[in-house]
């Protein structure tokens, strides 16, 4: 069940990434996901599915109420898309290096910060197919195990260039977004 819910969500935000809502649903599963690896010795199904899946339902519902407000809940969500981003690559290739790990979150956490404050659209496209590759990849690298290290972070970089292209207008021909 695990890994149909977190390609599913992955699959929404590759398409449907740059709407708030669900890329803070996104935000909230990758998180999640990213979480679970810092407890391996929680190996309760339950528990597994259910810290996804209420982070995602948290990112949702605090995107969509807090749209009065985005710039705030834009720069909180850039700087913990950077910090899920990175999470996902370190889960990706299992790397556990205690506080560096952390150090990588923090420096992913300011680079999400600064691309929402100075590109918006753009940032929230990239941070939204970054997001939904890795959570694609993390889904199906439970049933191949191949897709970890250099293969997973091969497909999530494809997926998630697949998904700029398409959001940004490049594959339908719509305009794409003016960040100046």
């Amino acid at each position: 069940m695990f890994p149909i819910l977190v390609i599913a969500i992955g699959v929404a935000v590759l398409m449907f990434g740059n709407r708030l809502a669900v890329l803070g649903a996104a935000v909230g599963a990758l998180l999640g996901v990213g979480l679970l690896r810092l407890f391996p010795d929680s190996t309760d199904s339950l528990l597994t599915l259910l810290i996804p899946v209420l982070l995602a339902i948290l990112g949702f519902f605090g995107a969509a109420f807090a749209k009065g407000i985005i710039n705030i809940v834009l720069l909180v969500i850039g700087a913990l898309a950077g910090a899920a981003i990175v999470l996902g690559f370190l889960d990706l290739f299992q790397l556990d290096n205690g506080l560096i790990d952390w150090l990588l979150v923090v420096i992913g956490g300011f680079i999400g910060l600064v691309l929402i404050q100075r590109f918006k659209d753009w940032a929230m496209i990239i941070l939204a197919g970054l997001i939904g590759g890795l959570l694609v990849t993390r889904g199906l690298s439970d049933w191949f195990s191949f897709l970890e290290g250099a293969a997973g972070t091969l497909l999530a970089l494809v997926l998630a260039g697949v998904a700029i292209a398409y959001q940004g207008g490049f594959l339908t021909g719509r305009k794409a977004p003016t960040d100046v």
